[in-house]
């Protein structure tokens, strides 16, 4: 919804951007999803491919080559992140070893549980359950919708737990 809401208003990303950065920078606090050193490429990036044109200068050359490099190396980097802690709620199953995880708020439950089922050894993600405030979570709830509507008024981290899957029927 809100990346429409950015095509329909030009100027606006980048306004919202630049308020963002005044509001962080008068609390003296590093901008939240802001990589070191890449403060102004996200700005360059929407400017030279506002509504899917490029300039004349953006000729394939070096310069986009570099972009588009830099465009593949992200891996969401540059997005909203959310912190979480990750717990076993089961004797089933074992802890992890880094509990804490820090990644976009893009990301959805399924990604969480791909990644503990990789790092548990398990034969399938689909033997878990992800709880937020003992509610299981459904598999394509972002991270960012859980945030917003399970863990509201809380300080961050944001706090799941995962278990075997039970089936209630």
């Amino acid at each position: 919804m809100q990346d429409i809401v950015y095509k329909l208003v030009p100027g606006l990303q980048e306004a919202e951007m630049r308020k963002q950065r005044e509001f962080y920078h008068k609390l003296g606090m590093e901008v939240p999803g802001d990589v070191k050193g890449e403060t102004c490429s996200v700005k360059q990036h929407v400017d030279s491919h506002r509504n899917g044109e490029t300039k004349a200068e953006d000729s394939p050359n070096k310069e986009a080559a570099e972009e588009k490099q830099e465009e593949d190396n992200d891996y969401h980097r540059s997005d909203e992140q959310v912190s979480i802690c990750l717990e076993c709620n089961s004797s089933k199953l074992r802890g992890l070893k880094r509990k804490w995880i820090r990644c976009s708020a893009q990301a959805t439950v399924l990604h969480l549980k791909k990644f503990i089922a990789k790092k548990l050894n398990l034969s399938s993600f689909n033997e878990l359950d992800i709880l937020c405030n003992e509610e299981i979570l459904g598999k394509d709830h972002t991270l960012k919708f859980v945030v917003v509507t399970r863990w509201r008024f809380k300080k961050a981290p944001l706090l799941l737990h995962y278990r075997p899957k039970m089936d209630l029927l």
